[in-house]
């Protein structure tokens, strides 16, 4: 018999124990891989064209095809899952061998984005673009909300002015109230023409609802100013009280005049 020869390291088959094996999708019989790696034999080159982009990947001959695609999702940014690699016009599943199909070093294959995933990526990037949308709208129309407050504080300053002119028994010049309110008017419809959602539409309505108070106020300082007399504007209220009776309605007209209580009568007394 021959003794087993020795291998390239000096050790004998022998001595270096039994060969593990396992039997790969397809019926062949192969030695076991260690430490998790992904394929054996030796390494190939594969041109694979994505796009107008063509990728060149090396991987081991007896690679299967969802090994490949992990090795391009580093090169195309798409996971295995979002990936089709068509080889010879026929798209192929991640369990098959490359060797087995054909493929070889300097092979072509095509890959293709699939086109359940093209779409969520393009419902996701719309999605995000509308969210980029709408925060700049909100931060233009909050900004826009920023410019007509400060006009408004500037126009309550005069309002205030008015009302410490009123107020000290000074005869302000009726356009200056009529000027105010105009000069309100503008900002009003500056802020009806502001298009604004979220934060933006709390705050356009706080200056809606301001400049709205700054005209009542105009409103009664100009009535003061028209007649200094009226007791500060202040209005009296007169109520008449009527009667109530058990019916429980009031009577609508003044009661009868209470009669006398002395009594007028005929009886004498007689003396004897």
């Amino acid at each position: 018999m021959r003794g087993s020869s020795p291998n390239k390291t000096g050790v004998s088959e022998s001595d270096e124990g039994e060969i593990d094996w396992e039997l790969r999708p397809g019926g062949m019989l192969v030695q076991k891989r260690e430490d998790g790696g992904e394929g054996f034999g030796p390494l190939i080159k594969i041109k694979v064209a994505h796009g107008n982009s063509h990728h060149e990947v090396s991987v081991p001959a007896q690679s299967t095809f969802g090994e490949l695609k992990r090795a391009l999702a580093q090169k195309t940014n798409l996971e295995p899952q979002e990936q089709r690699l068509l080889f010879r016009g026929k798209e192929k599943d991640n369990g098959e061998f490359l060797h087995m199909v054909g493929v070889k070093d300097k092979s072509k294959l095509v890959l293709l984005e699939d086109p359940a995933s093209k779409e969520r990526k393009a419902e996701e990037m719309k999605r995000k673009l509308e969210e980029m949308k709408r925060d700049r709208g909100m931060s233009k129309a909050c900004e826009a909300v920023v410019i007509v407050r400060s006009e408004v504080d500037k126009l309550a300053e005069k309002v205030t002015d008015l009302e410490l002119a009123v107020n000290g028994g000074v005869k302000v010049a009726e356009k200056e109230f009529l000027m105010l309110t105009e000069l309100l008017m503008v900002q009003l419809l500056k802020l009806d023409g502001i298009e604004a959602e979220g934060e933006a539409k709390v705050q356009r309505r706080s200056e809606v609802r301001r400049i709205q108070s700054l005209e009542d106020k105009l409103d009664a300082l100009k009535a003061r100013n028209s007649n200094p007399n009226s007791n500060n504007g202040k209005s009296v209220s007169v109520t008449t009280q009527w009667q109530t009776f058990e019916s429980g309605m009031g009577s609508l007209r003044a009661p009868p005049p209470m009669a006398s209580s002395t009594q007028a009568t005929n009886d004498w007394e007689q003396f004897d």
